[in-house]
C-alpha cells in the first residue's frame, strides 16, 4: 500500500478533528432527549474506536463514549434511557448507489425477480387475467444466467400468454428487457428498425426483431409507457422508504432521476412523508429545466433530508446483456465490444457544460473502454476548469484496464462500486472477458491499497438492497452458498473495517456529508442502526443474515 496520505484520506482526517474538537467543547449541562446504554458500539471515528454509551438530544448526537457518569450528566427526568443490552451498533448504512423510485415499484409490481422462465409466463398470465386487453404489462428481474438454458428469451413467449397486453420485462442490470409483439407494434420496432447509438435491437436469424432491446434501443418501448401518476409515484417512494429503514439504511444516493420527481421529493420530504435522506443525482438533460426554474445545486434541504447536488451520466451499458464496452472483444462474442453511449467530444461538451453548472459528476462506466473514457474526459474538464474538491464519481468501474487505476486515484476521482454485483456476476463474467481482465474486475482491494476509498451499494433494484449481502461480499467475494471456497479472486476482498468504511464514512464524503454523518461522533446526525449480530467478528456465513433491529434517524424510525 502506498504509504502518502491520499486526498481522499486528508479530507475524512479533517473531518475526524473537527468531531473531536466537538467532544471536547460538548457542554455537559445540556440534556438529552434519549440515552442508548450497554452498546457495543463501532464509531467509525478516524481511529475506528469503540463506545457502549450514544447520548442524543433533537436529531443530533450529544455525546457518545464509555464514561458511564455522563449518563446521570445528561439525563433529566423527561430522559428516555434505552438498554442495548450488548448489541452492536454502526452508523446509519449509507447506501451509495441505488434507484429510488425504480426500488419501490419493483417491490409493488409482479414478483419475477430470478425466477425461472416458467414461473415468469405464469406471472404474466395471472397478471393478465386482472387487466383489460391494450394495458401494459411491466416488471423487473428476470435473468436468463440463472435458467437451466441460459439463453434470451423469446417474444414468441409472452405472446403465449399476453397476446392482446403489451408486455415489458427489465432484465435484471436495467440494460435490456423482455418484450412481446404488441409491445414492438405499439414502438414501431419492425426489421427494417436500425439499432440506436448506443443500443441493439436482438434479431433472429431472418433479421426480425427476436423481443430483446438493449440499452438505448429500450426507450422505443419504455417511451410508450403511460407514466404513472403522481399517487402512484409517491406510493414508490414510500414503499422505497419503508425497505431502506427495515435494513438501517439511512441515507441513499439515487442515481438518475427526472425534474419532476425532484418536484415530488421537495414536497414529499417538506409534509414529512419520507424519512431516509436522499442525495439526488438528475438524469443528464434534467439539469438544464431545474436551473431554468431558478435552482442550484444544493445539500441538506429539510434538516438534511434531501440534497440535489449531481449529474448522472453513462458511457455504456452491462456485462449481463453484452452491452458493457471494452477495449477487446468480447470472449463469447467475438467482434463485439459492447455500445458506448457517446463520442469523447459528445461526452465532454456535456461534463464541460454540468462542471460550470457546478454539479458533481457521477457517470455509469463498466466497461474498461467505458472506464477509460470517463477519466479521459474528466481529467479534460479539470484540467481546463481546476476544481480542487470535485469529487467527481465513476459508478460500478467493474472492468478496468491496469494503467487506469492510477489515473483514477491521481485524478481525485471515486470508485463507487457495488460489492455485490461481482458475486452476482461471477457465474458468467470469466465467459465474457476471460481470466486475465477479471484479475482487474470489481478489484475493490486495488482501488483500497492505491489511497481510494470505496462507496458501497447495492444499485437496487438490479440487487436486493439488503446492505449485509454487500458486506458479506465484500469480505469473501463468496456467494450466498459460501462458494467458491476461500473466494472468487480472493486477492481483491476488502477487510471488515473496510467494508463497515464503505457503507458509512466513504459513502457520506462521496456526498459531501462527512461532516454530518457516517460515522458515530459527538454533534453529527444520530444516525445509526442496531444489530442482531456483530457483524465484525461473527463467522462469515452469518453475515449474509444479519437483521436490523432498530434503525435510528435523528430518533427512532424503525424498530
Amino acid at each position: 500500500m502506498k504509504s502518502r496520505i491520499t486526498f481522499f484520506n486528508k479530507i475524512i482526517e479533517m473531518c475526524c478533528i473537527t468531531a473531536i474538537i466537538a467532544i471536547s467543547c460538548s457542554p455537559a449541562t445540556e440534556k438529552a432527549d434519549k440515552i442508548f446504554t450497554n452498546g457495543n458500539v463501532y464509531t467509525v471515528d478516524k481511529n475506528f474506536s469503540k463506545a457502549s454509551i450514544i447520548a442524543v438530544r433533537g436529531d443530533k448526537i450529544l455525546y457518545v463514549g464509555n464514561d458511564a457518569e455522563m449518563v446521570d450528566k445528561l439525563k433529566s427526568a423527561d430522559t428516555q434511557i434505552i438498554d442495548l443490552k450488548g448489541q452492536t451498533v454502526v452508523p446509519g448504512i449509507i447506501e451509495s448507489h441505488l434507484h429510488y423510485m425504480d426500488l419501490g415499484e419493483s417491490l409493488l409490481a409482479i414478483d419475477i425477480y430470478e425466477k425461472p422462465k416458467a414461473e415468469i409466463l405464469k406471472a404474466v398470465a395471472a397478471e393478465v387475467a386482472k387487466l383489460q386487453p391494450g394495458e401494459w404489462i411491466t416488471g423487473s428481474g428476470w435473468s436468463h444466467e440463472v435458467w437451466d438454458v441460459a439463453e434470451w428469451p423469446r417474444k414468441e413467449e409472452l405472446d403465449a400468454v399476453a397476446p392482446n397486453n403489451p408486455v415489458c420485462l427489465s432484465r435484471k442490470d436495467g440494460h435490456s428487457v423482455w418484450v412481446n409483439s404488441k409491445a414492438l407494434e405499439i414502438a414501431g420496432i419492425t426489421a427494417a428498425t436500425p439499432d440506436p447509438q448506443g443500443g441493439e435491437i436482438i434479431r433472429t436469424a431472418s433479421g426480425e426483431p427476436s423481443g430483446i432491446l438493449t440499452d438505448t434501443a429500450i426507450d422505443g418501448v419504455s417511451s410508450k409507457i403511460p407514466e404513472p401518476s403522481a399517487e402512484r409515484k409517491l406510493a414508490y417512494y414510500q414503499r422505497a422508504d419503508e425497505e431502506a429503514l427495515h435494513y438501517g439504511i439511512t441515507s441513499l444516493m439515487d442515481a438518475g432521476t427526472s425534474y419532476e420527481n425532484i418536484k415530488m421529493l421537495k414536497d414529499a420530504y417538506s409534509r414529512g412523508l419520507l424519512h431516509v435522506r436522499a442525495y439526488e443525482l438528475l438524469s443528464i438533460g434534467e439539469d438544464i429545466p431545474y436551473l431554468a426554474d431558478g435552482n442550484k445545486p444544493v445539500l441538506d434541504l429539510y434538516d438534511g433530508k434531501l440534497s440535489v447536488n449531481g449529474v448522472k451520466f453513462f458511457t455504456d451499458g452491462s456485462l449481463g446483456s453484452r452491452s458493457a464496452w471494452f477495449l477487446d472483444d468480447y470472449n463469447d462474442r467475438p467482434g463485439h465490444k459492447g455500445n458506448p453511449r457517446m463520442t469523447d467530444d459528445e461526452f465532454y461538451s456535456l461534463v464541460k457544460r454540468v462542471r460550470e453548472e457546478g454539479f458533481q459528476a457521477s457517470t455509469h462506466a463498466i466497461g474498461d473502454a467505458a472506464v477509460r473514457q470517463t477519466i479521459n474526459v474528466y481529467e479534460r474538464v479539470l484540467s481546463e476548469n481546476p476544481q480542487a474538491d470535485h469529487r467527481y464519481r465513476i459508478e460500478h468501474f467493474q472492468n478496468v484496464h491496469p494503467d487506469d487505476f492510477d489515473r483514477l486515484i491521481d485524478n481525485g476521482i471515486i470508485a463507487s462500486m457495488q460489492t455485490v454485483h461481482a458475486t452476482s456476476d461471477m457465474p458468467f463474467a470469466e465467459t465474457r472477458i476471460g481470466s486475465e481482465r477479471a484479475n482487474y474486475a470489481y478489484a475493490w482491494r486495488t482501488v483500497i491499497d492505491k489511497g481510494g476509498v470505496i462507496p458501497n451499494g447495492s444499485d437496487a433494484p438490479v440487487e436486493y438492497v439488503n446492505p449485509y449481502h454487500g458486506f458479506y461480499a465484500a469480505v469473501t467475494r463468496c456467494n450466498q452458498q459460501g462458494q467458491p471456497a476461500g473466494g472468487w479472486y480472493p486477492q481483491l476482498k476488502m477487510t471488515r473495517e473496510e467494508a463497515l468504511k464503505s457503507f458509512t464514512i466513504w459513502g457520506a464524503y462521496a456526498m459531501f456529508s462527512e461532516n454530518v454523518k457516517g460515522s458515530i461522533e459527538t454533534g453529527k446526525y444520530a444516525d445509526f442502526v442496531v444489530l442482531d449480530r456483530d457483524i465484525m467478528s461473527c463467522l462469515d456465513k452469518d453475515i449474509i443474515d444479519t437483521k436490523a433491529l432498530m434503525t435510528v434517524l435523528g430518533g427512532i424510525v424503525y424498530e
